[in-house]
């Protein structure tokens, strides 16, 4: 990268700073689709601090989330879920990044619209498989046809991802790049609203 294109990348990220104010921003989508490592570097770039909400729900349960599902069931996860994410909305100067089901839920969502700007981190099925193939802790993928599994979560979840306030394409390229797109795409979406 050039020092014009640092230095445009900077000036960027300061004024989408400026313009959330204290606001957090919430990065929702599939699993795989790098909420969280493009999460880190956008909360960098912003001086935000960065909160995984899975992290989050862990600590606050005292088990991994394999282990709630496991334990509790889904549904008691994705109740403890919107606890913490409201929890989590109510802090200044966030960056958080979601759960792939949290969005889904009816009442997260409005929490979510509500509260914050939201960034759907939208992914094809290949770049999705191929993430997390990597790790063995998505439980909802713990099925005879993973692939199929996640294809289906796909045409499940993708119209309600919709409901963010703004799309960004997260593709096999470094991951740099997805975050100044997320930076650009939410400063021009804070300039036309």
């Amino acid at each position: 990268m050039s020092k014009t294109e640092g230095g445009a990348r900077q000036g960027r990220a300061r004024a989408l700073a400026s313009r959330l104010g204290g606001k957090p921003l919430v990065l929702v989508g599939m699993m795989g689709a790098g909420k969280t490592t493009v999460g880190r570097r956008i909360a960098s770039r912003l001086g935000r601090q960065f909160i995984d909400s899975d992290e989050e729900i862990e600590r606050a349960a005292q088990m991994t989330i394999p282990e709630i599902f496991e334990q509790r069931g889904e549904p008691e996860f994705r109740a403890g879920e919107m606890r913490v994410i409201s929890r989590l909305l109510k802090e200044k100067d966030i960056l958080l990044a979601t759960g792939g089901g949290a969005f889904i839920n009816a009442e997260t969502r409005a929490l979510i619209k509500a509260e914050a700007v939201s960034v759907w981190l939208k992914a094809d099925l290949d770049v999705l498989f191929e993430r997390v193939s990597r790790r063995s802790n998505r439980p909802l993928l713990k099925t005879a046809d993973p692939k199929g599994t996640l294809e289906k979560l796909i045409e499940e979840r993708y119209p309600i991802y919709a409901e963010a306030d703004i799309t960004v394409v997260s593709r096999d390229v470094p991951q740099d790049h997805v975050a100044a797109d997320v930076i650009a795409a939410v400063l021009h979406y804070l300039k036309t609203t």
